[in-house]
């Protein structure tokens, strides 16, 4: 082994791949040596993340794909091994959250939009890639979540919720497939500066408060996070499983001085 983040030669589907968090992952992925797939809705979002990789070296390609849609999640793994082969590196970014508002007066048809697509989705292609990885005798998938699986929210709760599944179904599986060989850890970033996660930064007086909340008094930038994401795939994390990552700035360690100091 050269080093412990070495990538070389494994196979990476990362979904919402086109932007923030998920662009970012995307290009370490590639700089540590890993064959990248980047994923998304728009076809052209996720070639402009490709031709970056390429000019600097890595391997990547792009696969338009809607995780709400499940031939369209098997077509994206199907792609994958025809092209680089099967997959090591499962990473399920991509999330929705079409309800800004108190789940009180959540509709039906946004409730079950944002747990299937960021829950079921992620089961999806679990189901479809880790029994090769098991057969293989590893590999390691990362499902994206938040720190809002943690805490209440009284206009995000909903997403909130989904990303709390999202943390427990990594450890559902951590178990299940850990005798194999095969980890299954979660990352969950506070709030980042990303077009996600806009309406939150956005507003001068939320930032503001946000970060006065947080110890290390700013927001977090998308390559924070595809820090960990590497650290994940790679054989520095071989003895995690079942975890989820917080990265937050301290935010749920509290804050760093008396909101009326």
């Amino acid at each position: 082994m050269k080093n412990l983040f070495d990538l070389t030669g494994k196979v990476a589907i990362v979904t919402g791949g086109s932007r923030g968090i998920g662009r970012a992952i995307c290009e370490r992925l590639a700089q540590h040596g890993a064959k990248v797939v980047v994923s998304s809705r728009k076809l052209d979002a996720c070639q402009e993340v490709v031709d970056g990789i390429k000019a600097n070296g890595g391997t990547a390609m792009a696969i338009a794909c809607n995780i709400g849609r499940k031939p369209e999640l098997q077509a994206l793994v199907d792609q994958t091994v025809a092209a680089y082969g099967p997959v090591d590196i499962l990473v399920c970014n991509a999330a929705v959250n079409p309800y800004f508002g108190p789940s009180q007066d959540i509709p039906d048809e946004s409730y079950d939009r944002i747990m299937n697509s960021n829950v079921r989705s992620n089961l999806w292609l679990s189901q479809m890639t880790i029994p090769s990885m098991a057969e293989r005798g590893g590999g390691s998938v990362i499902i994206v979540s938040s720190i809002g699986g943690f805490r209440g929210s009284p206009r995000l709760g909903i997403y909130g919720v989904s990303k709390a599944a999202d943390m427990q179904l990594a450890r559902a599986l951590a178990v299940e497939w850990g005798p194999s060989g095969v980890r299954v850890n979660a990352i969950a970033p506070g709030l980042v500066k990303t077009d996600f996660a806009r309406a939150l930064w956005e507003d001068p007086v939320n930032l503001k408060k946000r970060t006065r909340d947080t110890p290390l008094l700013r927001i977090g930038e998308p390559d924070e996070i595809a820090g960990a994401a590497v650290f994940l795939a790679s054989p520095a994390s071989g003895f995690m499983t079942g975890q989820s990552m917080v990265i937050d700035g301290g935010v749920l360690a509290g804050p760093p001085f008396n909101a009326d100091e």
